[in-house]
């Protein structure tokens, strides 16, 4: 008996704020979101590693050429630090390397907290998919290689403690791009003296992007096809933080084209383009007064 014929993908535009589960990898979770829309084109605004849970945007179709907006965003996470373990990798994956009492109270683990805050440098983990010849450092992790890592300047806009048990704290962060939550839990342990690394990590916003509206797998499944098309986000969506540029007919034929237009504003800044039709791409202003065009979505 053969098999049955798989339905053609679908062209779907819109963004998806997902609420990953705890042990898929992002592009396992980005796979299998794809099948239940049945969708041409998909993508992912940065991974989150296997361990954690929460936000982890989605793009489809047209959305899928603004997903490196996300890169640079800053993001907030609660995490949980188990005190006096310290792993191989940092997490709750790792071998555990050394076991030390902990012998610190609230009051310390205030003081360090606040000596983490604000711009700080950072040695990434040799699991990392940070590469080194061409190759990730986890491969050569895996195989027992160290190699050194220059250590790279992140900044800690907020780091509040939002509960403390003997062994274990839960922290909230919010930290620009490139860091490492791993290593931040492994050296506010180092800096307590008993060792830490990072037991559970929750991703709660990314951007002006917040977990409040994301949905589960599970909760996407459940629905009819109608009803998860429902739960995307417009295409622009991703791009809420930058300011729009509200265009005539005109203005937008000529972007569309790529050509450039008059307009006023800060040089340099890139906008949100908006036509009477809807969004249409981003462009940037140049100095010499010109609106030109950067991205724009497929017309018709």
């Amino acid at each position: 008996m053969s098999k049955p014929r798989r339905a053609p993908r679908r062209h779907v535009d819109g963004v998806l704020l997902l609420d990953k589960p705890a042990g898929l990898s992002s592009n396992d979770a980005l796979q299998r979101a794809r099948r239940l829309f049945n969708a041409e084109k998909a993508g992912h605004t940065g991974t989150l590693d296997p361990l954690a849970t929460g936000l982890l945007p989605l793009c489809f179709g047209e959305a899928t050429k603004f997903a490196g907006s996300l890169l640079d965003a800053d993001k907030t996470y609660r995490a949980t630090v188990r005190l006096g373990i310290v792993t191989s990798t940092a997490d709750a994956e790792g071998e555990v390397l050394a076991s030390r009492p902990v012998m610190v109270d609230k009051a310390q683990v205030m003081a360090v907290l606040q000596r983490f805050t604000g711009e700080i440098k950072q040695v990434p983990p040799m699991y990392s998919a940070l590469k080194r010849d061409g190759r990730p450092l986890y491969e050569l992790a895996r195989q027992g290689v160290e190699v050194e890592r220059a250590a790279r300047r992140v900044t800690i806009h907020t780091l509040r403690l939002l509960d403390w048990l003997s062994d274990r704290c839960e922290i909230e962060v919010t930290c620009s791009k490139g860091t490492y939550i791993r290593t931040l839990a492994a050296d506010i342990g180092t800096a307590l003296g008993c060792g830490a690394h990072l037991a559970a990590l929750r991703r709660t916003r990314v951007g002006a992007l917040d977990i409040a509206t994301a949905v589960t797998l599970d909760a996407i499944e459940g629905l009819p096809d109608d009803a998860r098309d429902r739960l995307l986000l417009p295409v622009d969506a991703l791009l809420i933080d930058l300011p729009p540029a509200t265009l005539t007919a005109t203005e937008a034929a000529r972007l569309l084209h790529g050509q450039t237009v008059r307009w006023l504003g800060e040089v340099g800044q890139r906008y949100r383009l908006v036509a009477p039709q809807g969004f249409i791409g981003t462009g940037v202003l140049l100095a010499d007064g010109w609106l030109k065009p950067q991205r724009l979505i497929a017309s018709g």
